[in-house]
């Protein structure tokens, strides 16, 4: 029952992403539907103001509808999909010049030596909320390397940055976040 079920909601998928290739507008809101929420968790990851992840949700729907020709089911769309979401968030933040405003190394405090245990008291929420909280540098840098599983070079050429740049910026996400939870910052 469980197999035939996903089978279902892959072959529902598959018809409403069709729809879409055809510009279907009820297709285009059922896809809309399906996987909004998810999206907006990724733009609300990179982009602090939740008015202006609303935004890049929307932004990354129009240039999903408009590359959805280009999908040709070799994957997972919802990978497919990420991969916009997350560009077109990057867009929003190259647009704004947010790592020109990141905090300096010196800024920050030095790495110590903070309880383990402290991330078996910390709910996912919390956890959010603290990424959330990041200097949007640090926290651009942070998602990418540590969430999303991109590399230093990868990360470079989307930021424009320099490898050591974004090396240097997840350092600085680590020792930020290190602090606080020290510190119970959260």
């Amino acid at each position: 029952m469980h197999l035939l079920y996903k089978v279902t909601l892959k072959t529902d998928l598959n018809i409403v992403i069709d729809g879409c290739k055809s510009n279907n507008a009820q297709d285009q809101r059922k896809l809309f539907e399906m996987i909004a929420p998810k999206m907006l968790t990724i733009c609300q990851r990179y982009v602090k103001n939740p008015d202006a992840a609303k935004d890049v949700l929307q932004e990354g729907f129009i240039v999903l509808f408009d590359k959805i020709s280009t999908y040709k089911g070799d994957g997972p769309f919802e990978g497919w999909a990420r991969k916009i979401f997350i560009n077109t968030a990057l867009m929003h933040i190259r647009k704004n010049d947010v790592l020109k405003y990141s905090d300096n190394i010196e800024d920050t405090l030095s790495l110590g030596v903070y309880d383990s245990n402290v991330l078996d008291e910390i709910s996912a929420s919390e956890i959010f909320k603290l990424v959330s909280s990041m200097p949007d540098g640090f926290r651009t840098v942070f998602n990418l390397a540590v969430i999303e599983g991109y590399n230093h070079i990868e990360i470079a050429k989307m930021l424009s940055i320099t490898e050591s740049g974004s090396r240097s910026q997840l350092s600085r996400a680590r020792m930020w976040l290190q602090e606080r939870l020290k510190n119970n910052k959260y």
